[in-house]
């Protein structure tokens, strides 16, 4: 699953470099991009799927919709090429192995190339992590992107956040529900182009704070159905 937005610089590596198999599906949430991105993700073998409506999670949710009824697991990957999809296969293994339900791919417990997480991102995310691990007592050193969830579970989970608060409702309820969470190191780059949201010190700020409210609402407020 890869929410894509004005990605043709790096669409093409990103699919170019997954795995075959394991990977069997690829499904390209285009946010209604203005270049190429689309046309790169056809020619690479990807299905994709066209949302208009903004927001992370809201790609999220519609690529859901999308999945097939086999999907053992459902692997969700960024489009700007800062995760490598070769490291997909150590992603899943402990869900393959029986011995997780969710894993996220930990980029401050992995390697980061110089220039690939800007200082106040780093922060953020070690913060947030270390709210996870107190409310919700999962052992998280970040909250990244780059992460594989069981499909059957994933299908099961009643998941309403369209923005980037997205990840952390989805760890939330994976943790009150008393999934296995665990995470793997994997190794962060630079992103190709500019971010949309980690690009600026204000724009940094503004996401963690929306996401550690979101921590403080979801642990202690009523998460509900859709």
């Amino acid at each position: 699953m890869i929410p894509a937005l004005n990605e043709a610089a790096s669409i093409g590596a990103v699919l170019a470099e997954l795995p075959r198999p394991p990977v069997m599906d690829v499904i390209v949430v285009d946010g209604g991009s203005s270049d190429q991105t689309r046309s790169i993700a056809e020619r690479r073998g990807a299905r994709v799927i066209v949302e208009r409506r903004r927001g992370y999670g809201r790609a999220c949710l519609t690529g859901l919709e999308h999945t097939t009824a086999d999907a053992d697991i459902v692997v969700f990957l960024d489009a700007d090429y800062s995760d490598r999809p070769a490291e997909l296969t150590t992603l899943i293994e402990p869900i393959a192995r029986g011995r997780a339900d969710m894993v996220i791919g930990s980029r401050l417990a992995g390697r980061l190339q110089p220039g690939a997480l800007p200082w106040h991102s780093r922060v953020g995310n070690r913060m947030a992590a270390s709210l996870m691990r107190i409310l919700y007592r999962v052992k998280l050193t970040d909250l990244g992107p780059f992460r594989a969830v069981r499909a059957d579970l994933l299908r099961s989970m009643p998941l309403r956040e369209q923005t980037y608060g997205w990840p952390v409702e989805m760890i939330a309820r994976a943790a009150r529900a008393g999934w296995r969470v665990v995470e793997v190191p994997v190794t962060y780059y630079p992103r190709i182009g500019e971010s949309k949201i980690t690009g600026t010190i204000r724009g940094s700020i503004g996401a963690a704070w929306f996401i550690m409210t979101r921590i403080f609402v979801y642990r202690f407020g009523s998460l509900g159905e859709r």
